[in-house]
Formats: structure tokens, C-alpha cells, sequence
């Protein structure tokens, strides 16, 4: 046989067979690649913590998203599927936040993600959800910086630009209060962006600052801070922070005989508070866009059925922000007739005056949500109640 003419058949058989493999490889590799909309189920990530310090905000927050994707399920599912919830623990920790949203997108291939409840984390998740083109919708963080990071983040939470002016001009206006002290915890995202909202309302509605002191978080000891503090004769103390370190302070605060409450965000609003502080913080005082007090029927219909669901036990703001999240998405799937986060979320952009659990929601063209009322809760008598609802106009 002429040896150029055997190369030449040779050289052509390997090619062949190359390519045939070369096909069965891609063949096998194929459901990898598989668009997230094939999918069975409908999957939505949660992101937030189930163990740790604020797991306080965490596990309410997925108890309310499941408690949504189960009426939801009953009622028939969403576009003919099954909406499934992948939970994961980020421990309230930025590094593990950021490693549980790569895997939520990379391993789980979630379409939206609800999470964190806490601004910090946010923060970090939040670029990498953009990144991905994966919707992320926080039912919790209320600082600055949030959907900065672009067109596939969102939150359905009340803002800290929204509530913090509201709130200051009722207590002017109905509570007579004129000075303030303000304590931040300078190592928490969360109280800083806070403190930053609070400052700058506070110069525009004529309330004096008498104080402006730092803590952090972890901090055991603040005799030094309520000692400068009290020498200001405050009408109230406002603290951006978190409950443990609020019940701390105001233990303190009481110790020294300063009478003045203690006001704050979202943040002051757990049990814990009242477990921790006891009787020093009674009437501290916390602004949420929740309260199951003088409800509206869809919010009223929603108490019921939680409490069927937990023996009784009545929902929070993170329990209803977490439900009122997986209602948004889906609200939006439907009216976008798909799951691509990709095309849905530009009719979750234009949700106008949605009727959630938490209050009635409308986003505005950068993403975030108005919602009203707003609620004042206060704790008295060893639990939170209403103070006071106050309105706030939704166009």
C-alpha cells in the first residue's frame, strides 16, 4: 500500500474519532449546561444566618419565605413549577456570606436570592448576585449602599431614609423632644449608615445634638459614654445598633439614673432586647415597616395563619419581610410570564403599591422600596406594641 496514501487514512480515521468522542463528551456534559428556566422547580436562595448573634433576624425571615412558598405551592406553584427554597447559614459572618451566594448561584443555580437581613452582608452579596445576573432581593438590610450595586439588587424593606425623618418628626411634633443623644457602633455597617441617615434628618427638623458617642460591637462596657451622656440631659438616646449592646447600654443608663429611652431602627427589634435588658428598656422604642396591631385584612389574614402554622405564636417584621419577599418575586414571574431573572426583573422594578403583609410597597426607578405605614413599636410592659402608625406617602 503507498505509505502517503496509509498516512493520509490513518491521520482521517483519528480525526473522526476525535470528533465522535469529542460529541459524546459535550452530550454528557450537556445537563450542566442546561438554561435554570428547564428546570423542575422554581429555586430561591436564602442567604442569612441560622446560628450566631443575628440569627435573631435569619430564621424569621426564612420561616416567612417558607411559610409564602408553601401557599404558593398549594395554590398550584408558579408557571406550572414548584418554587423550592435553598437555605444555607452564612453565621451573620461577610466572608461565609459571600462564599454561601457564590454557591447558591454556582452549585444550587438559584434565580433570585433573599438575603441577608443584616446591610453588611448585603453589601458583600450583592455585587456578586449582580456579577451572576441573579436577582437579590434583601428582606432586612435598611442601610445605604445596597442597590447601588446595580439593577438586579432590590429590598423590600421600610428605609432608614424613609423611617428616621418620620420618626423624628413625631417626636418633635408630638413627643416635644428636642435633644438627642446619638451612639453609634462604628464597627457595624448597619449602625454607621444609620447614625449617618439620623444626623443629617435630625439638622433639618431642628433637633439638637447633644452627644455623639462611639462603642462597639462586642463592647461590655459603657460607663464612660453614658457618664458623658448624662451630664447632657438628653430627651431621648438614639443608638443605631443591635439589641445586645442596646440592652447593655441602657442597663448602664439606668445604673447612673438617666431616665431618658433609648430609640433605634429595626436593629433594637428582638426579644432578646427584653430578655438581656429587663427592665431598663422598658419604653425603648423601635421603627419597623411591620406590626401585626390594627392590621389590615391582608395583614390580618396573614397573623392568623402564622400563628395556626407556629402554635399561636405572632409573626415579626423579618417574618413578614421574608413572606412579603417571595410574594414580590413572585408577583413579578407572573406579570413577566417567566423565571429568568433576567426578564423578571424589570417587572419587579415596576411593582407600583403591592399589598404585602408588611405594609403597601411600591419601587421607585432606583429600586427601593417606599412603603407605608410606618410603626413605632415600644416595649412596655415586658413586650413590643404599638405606638404609633405613621403614614407615609406612596406615589
Amino acid at each position: 500500500m503507498n505509505f502517503k496514501k496509509t498516512t493520509t487514512l490513518l491521520l482521517t480515521g483519528m480525526l473522526a474519532l476525535s470528533m465522535t468522542a469529542g460529541c459524546k463528551k459535550k452530550e454528557e456534559g450537556a445537563p450542566a449546561e442546561a438554561p435554570k428556566a428547564a428546570a423542575d422547580t422554581i429555586k430561591i436562595g436564602f442567604l442569612g444566618a441560622l446560628t450566631g448573634d443575628v440569627a435573631m433576624f435569619g430564621k424569621p425571615t426564612l420561616e416567612g419565605m417558607k411559610m409564602a412558598a408553601e401557599e404558593l405551592n398549594a395554590a398550584g406553584g408558579l408557571l406550572g413549577k414548584k418554587i423550592e427554597i435553598i437555605e444555607a447559614d452564612d453565621r451573620g459572618d461577610k466572608q461565609e456570606g459571600a462564599s454561601v451566594t457564590q454557591k447558591l448561584i454556582s452549585r444550587d443555580n438559584v434565580i433570585a436570592i433573599v438575603g441577608d437581613p443584616t446591610t453588611g452582608i448585603t453589601k458583600v452579596a450583592a455585587p456578586i448576585a449582580q456579577k451572576a445576573q441573579v436577582v437579590l432581593l434583601s428582606a432586612g438590610a435598611t442601610g445605604p449602599g445596597v442597590v447601588e450595586n446595580g439593577d438586579f439588587i432590590f429590598r423590600d424593606t421600610l428605609l432608614d431614609s424613609v423611617a428616621i425623618p418620620a420618626c423624628i418628626d413625631f417626636f418633635a411634633k408630638d413627643m416635644g423632644y428636642k435633644k438627642v443623644a446619638v451612639i453609634t457602633s462604628d464597627n457595624n455597617d448597619y449602625s454607621v449608615g444609620l447614625s449617618q441617615t439620623f444626623l443629617a434628618a435630625a439638622k433639618t427638623k431642628g433637633i439638637q445634638i447633644v452627644a455623639d458617642e462611639k462603642v462597639k460591637d462586642g463592647d461590655k462596657d459603657f460607663s464612660a459614654q453614658l457618664t458623658n451622656i448624662k451630664a447632657k440631659k438628653p430627651d431621648v438616646i438614639f443608638f443605631s445598633g443591635y439589641y445586645t449592646e442596646a440592652a447593655l447600654i441602657m442597663k448602664e443608663a439606668r445604673k447612673q439614673g438617666l431616665k431618658a429611652n433609648m430609640f433605634g431602627g429595626d436593629g433594637l427589634y428582638s426579644p432578646k432586647l427584653i430578655e438581656l435588658g429587663g427592665t431598663a428598656v422598658e419604653g425603648a422604642m423601635s421603627a419597623l415597616g411591620f406590626s401585626p396591631e390594627q392590621a389590615t385584612p391582608v395583614t390580618a389574614k396573614f397573623v392568623e395563619a402564622f400563628k395556626k402554622k407556629f402554635s399561636g405564636a405572632e409573626p415579626g417584621l423579618f417574618d413578614a419581610q421574608g413572606y412579603d419577599a417571595i410574594m414580590l418575586l413572585a408577583d413579578a414571574m407572573k406579570r413577566a410570564n417567566s423565571a429568568d431573572p433576567k426578564v423578571f426583573k424589570t417587572a419587579l422594578a415596576q411593582t407600583k403599591k403591592f399589598e404585602g403583609v408588611s405594609g403597601t410597597i411600591s419601587m421607585q426607578a432606583n429600586r427601593e422600596p417606599i412603603k407605608s405605614p410606618l410603626a413605632l413599636l415600644e416595649v412596655k410592659g415586658g413586650k413590643f406594641t404599638l405606638k404609633a402608625k405613621v403614614p407615609v406617602k406612596i406615589d
